[in-house]
């Protein structure tokens, strides 16, 4: 067996999280998929895979092992892919990772324009408030709202959406609209624990930049939360204008304190910094940098 069929077949079980997936991805059967990372496991004399009835996880020369080749494997079918048709077809997995609300409103909506113009492309789209560790979590695409803060990463600002502060028309009939951000004090403010103004909600004044500390009954760490208490009458939030896309349209989101918001926050295209960014990382990053900021 060639060492290019073990290798692809390495790849494939650690992206797909196991041997069955992976031989579904492939097309190949699972015991030639067994076969091949046996005979590799046998060259390099060492074991790549914990192997349990459940499932299979990488030990950590297999960790060493995948982070070393998976940038060769890619430089090849790259390398294929230029000589034998124009970069801009692309094919193969990519793991895509967005903030929940976010990418619910403004990144899965495109993923059918993107899968119709590059339809040999897979593509594993996480969703989650928790911010991953890119190499990791095998991340070839992060979209961040708000500060990127890894050293070892190239950011790629494609717009920005300004903080607005919002309250339900039923919330307010009941406790009064604020007319200064003194009086937030007197109100159940919902704290998004994303945020890094979590309780120290930023304004500005005739004085400048200032910031009210506020208090409420919930916290959490997930915008989708802080955004459906807010729509049941619970209380005000603060928010990326992006996460509000629909309901600031309608009569029953109401912001306010306009006259002291100035904050914005940035939409970052994230990916780990390396010698070589797969064709296909490329084009999806430029898909995005046309098509988010049509959306913000």
């Amino acid at each position: 067996m060639d060492r290019f069929t073990e290798l692809n077949a390495f790849i494939a079980v650690v992206e797909a999280g196991g041997f069955s997936a992976a031989a579904r991805t492939t097309g190949d059967s699972q015991s030639a998929m067994s076969k091949a990372i046996g005979a590799l496991e046998k060259r390099l004399g060492v074991m790549l895979f914990n192997r349990s009835t459940r499932r299979v996880t990488l030990t950590d020369q297999g960790r060493r092992y995948y982070d070393r080749t998976k940038p060769l494997i890619d430089e090849m079918q790259d390398a294929d892919s230029e000589l034998t048709s124009s970069t801009l077809t692309v094919s193969g997995l990519i793991r895509i990772a967005a903030a929940a609300t976010f990418g619910r409103l403004h990144v899965l909506p495109l993923i059918p324009t993107l899968l119709s113009r590059h339809p040999g492309l897979q593509v594993d789209l996480v969703l989650s408030d928790i911010v991953r560790d890119m190499v990791e979590d095998r991340i070839d695409l992060a979209i961040r709202v708000g500060p990127v803060t890894e050293p070892d990463a190239v950011v790629r600002r494609v717009a920005i959406t300004p903080l607005v502060c919002v309250g339900s028309r039923r919330y307010f009939e009941r406790h009064g609209l604020p007319k200064a951000p003194g009086e937030l004090a007197e109100h159940n403010c919902l704290l998004y624990g994303g945020l890094t103004e979590a309780a120290n909600w930023p304004f500005v004044g005739r004085d400048g930049r200032f910031s009210v500390q506020v208090r409420g009954n919930l916290l959490s760490n997930s915008v989708e939360t802080i955004r459906a208490a807010v729509l049941a009458d619970v209380g005000i939030g603060l928010f990326a204008k992006v996460s509000l896309a629909d309901e600031l349209r309608g009569p029953d989101v109401i912001p306010i304190l306009e006259d002291f918001m100035s904050d914005v926050r940035d939409i970052n295209l994230v990916w780990p910094k390396r010698r070589f960014v797969p064709a296909r990382v490329r084009q999806v990053t430029d898909f995005f940098a046309e098509a988010i900021p049509r959306r913000t």
